[in-house]
């Protein structure tokens, strides 16, 4: 059935199709949508996409959620270029090899921004975010791991503050996650302790550049510094796996000078999201393997299909194109000067917007937007009508979406408030949050108490 035909000689004579045609207003509100099973009868297009639409209306708006990375605002031109993309599946290579192309030459440039000592060995793919791309990686350094006939049990180092699928990957995948806690004002993971904690049947150590607790790079050449120590003193060859899924589209063209990628030898693979401050909408992701050494062959499957050879390595198969040609409209679109613009007024917003806040006198900053364009504060120890839980409900009421959270282990007394300035967030929109902020501030003051439990609250994952 096509549902946008139908007899449209008889609904001009008064005749009923259900599948064209709009709907009597008064018989549109009696409607019910489907919850459990679908209704017996079909609804006109414009009837249905009312239905949902109401119902949307309850999501917050997107523009103002400062809690996610994820881009919120595009061009028309790429939404446009999208929505001509969006039937074409991005893993049938041989009926649209010109999308293949287009992802060949995102990896490329993501390579040469990553500064590859070798540009044609490097491999790399699309995901579907930064979570499959983690999986691919990890999935690389594990098998990398087991050629070289160990038998404990792989392990894999890296900081309490990582995104929530590296636990994931060691769960399904059978490794022993090693999470080194928070301690003081240490938010990530350091050199130090990620050598400590690493031993013979190490798979990899995982560097966030950009962690989601509070913005901040991990420093990645100091670890794989204290890798090479380590080599030097037990022969242990341990990879370094960048996870860049914000700040590895930030760092190339706001800390040029910055060493975390494979200017390291160490750095085996990088994974980043080009829906993050990649600047696409939600669905890619891109990672990266040195060489194909860092990649072992038995993970990449020759496919033949609908007529051609290809190779695989995704853990998803069928996925549309759309983000894919977006991201690549991206790098046409803004260039290194356009992309370092883009991200230089993000970071300006989030430095500027952090330093009012500190300004207002009840809150401390733990970071200041100067990596990620992200800052995380908390109230000052003299504030005790008030909590962190309190202030994100009171600027949600005003559609503000502002999350709070206690830090992991062994920081879980210390609650914050997070902000993510991302592209389309301006100084405008940070002086209407200031506003509403100063504005709630004298009744939370006023409270006798704080309204929120903090002990009910748990860790935040992005």
């Amino acid at each position: 059935m096509v549902l946008h035909t139908g007899n449209h000689r008889k609904q001009r004579r008064g005749g009923s199709n259900p599948l064209v045609g709009g709907m009597n207003p008064a018989l549109a509100a009696t409607l019910t949508l489907p919850r459990h099973q679908l209704a017996d009868e079909p609804l006109p297009a414009d009837t249905a996409l009312q239905l949902v639409r109401d119902e949307l209306l309850l999501d917050g708006n997107a523009r103002l959620n400062l809690a996610t990375f994820v881009t919120t605002w595009m061009e028309p031109q790429a939404r446009e270029l999208m929505a001509e993309c969006v039937d074409k599946n991005m893993i049938d290579k041989d009926e649209y090899p010109q999308t293949a192309e287009l992802e060949r030459r995102c990896v490329s440039i993501l390579a040469d921004l990553w500064h590859a000592p070798d540009p044609e060995a490097v491999i790399g793919c699309s995901t579907t975010g930064s979570s499959e791309a983690c999986m691919l990686a990890g999935m690389a350094l594990k098998r990398r791991w087991s050629k070289l006939g160990r038998t404990g049990r792989p392990n894999l180092v890296m900081g309490v503050n990582v995104q929530v699928c590296w636990e994931k990957f060691c769960e399904y995948w059978e490794v022993e996650p090693r999470l080194v806690p928070m301690e003081a004002d240490r938010f990530h993971l350091s050199a130090d302790e990620a050598v400590a904690h690493c031993d013979e049947n190490t798979i990899g150590v995982v560097a966030i550049l950009g962690s989601t607790f509070d913005g901040s790079y991990e420093p990645v050449a100091q670890i794989a510094a204290a890798l090479d120590e380590l080599q030097e003193r037990s022969g242990w060859d341990i990879p370094v796996h960048v996870d860049g899924a914000s700040g590895a589209m930030i760092a190339p063209f706001l800390d040029p000078d910055l060493e975390w990628d494979f200017r390291l030898p160490r750095v085996a693979s990088i994974n980043t999201s080009g829906h993050k401050y990649g600047l696409v909408y939600p669905g890619v992701g891109w990672v990266l393997w040195r060489d194909h050494d860092a990649l072992p062959r038995e993970l990449v499957f020759n496919v033949n299909y609908l007529g051609g050879e290809m190779p695989t390595f995704a853990l998803n198969f069928s996925r549309p194109g759309a983000e894919v040609a977006a991201q690549y409209y991206t790098f046409v679109r803004l260039g290194r000067e356009g992309f370092r613009a883009v991200q230089q007024a993000s970071r300006d917003v989030a430095t500027a917007l952090a330093e009012r806040i500190e300004g207002l006198g009840p809150f401390h900053l733990l970071t200041r937007g100067d990596e990620l364009p992200v800052f995380a504060f908390t109230t000052t120890p003299d504030v005790t009508s008030f909590t962190v839980f309190d202030v994100s409900r009171r600027l949600r009421e005003r559609g503000w979406l502002v999350p709070a959270y206690t830090f992991p282990a062994n920081r879980t007394d210390l609650a914050v408030l997070r902000v993510v300035c991302r592209n389309g967030f301006t100084h405008d929109m940070a002086d209407l949050l200031i506003a509403d902020l100063t504005r709630a501030l004298p009744e939370l003051r006023a409270q006798a108490a704080p309204m929120h439990d903090p002990s009910t609250s748990t860790s935040f994952h992005h």
